[in-house]
């Protein structure tokens, strides 16, 4: 797998994902910003495991994601960002990169990887980033392809 293509894929999927009326498009990258316009979705870092079947033929990679949205008001905020870890609806960060899977028999994120899936959520809370406050949550992302 092109790791950086993948990571560039999933921040292509998860920009798709519609905010409710009055709410900024999110921004998405597959790196870690600089500098940020919230709602920002991008892909952190990542654990790779290789050789997860002989031959080179699998490798395993763990992304950490994180979404940070503004500070409009403490429970403003939190409700988009709610929106944003819901397991379905227009607004689900799950549901859009879930949708970049494929159907039967294609391979996930246009043909760079075997499969993905968003696993969890975690760590709810306030994230300093360039020195500015954001309400905001990780996602881990497990991707497979060929090694």
């Amino acid at each position: 797998m092109q790791i950086s293509a993948v990571r560039e894929a999933i921040a292509a999927a998860a920009a798709t994902v519609e905010l409710p009326a009055g709410v900024r498009r999110l921004t998405a990258t597959g790196y870690v910003p600089d500098a940020i316009t919230e709602p920002h979705f991008f892909v952190g870092e990542y654990t790779q495991e290789y050789d997860k079947a002989m031959g080179r033929a699998l490798d395993e990679l763990e992304f950490t994601c994180r979404v940070l949205v503004g500070r409009q008001d403490d429970r403003a905020g939190q409700r988009i960002l709610d929106a944003l870890l819901s397991g379905s609806g227009p607004a689900s960060l799950k549901a859009a990169i879930e949708a970049a899977r494929g159907g039967p028999g294609e391979y996930a994120l246009g043909g760079l990887a075997h499969d993905l899936h968003v696993m969890r959520v975690q760590g709810y809370r306030w994230y300093e980033h360039a020195g500015v406050q954001y309400v905001g949550a990780e996602l881990v992302i497990k991707v497979i392809g060929e090694g």
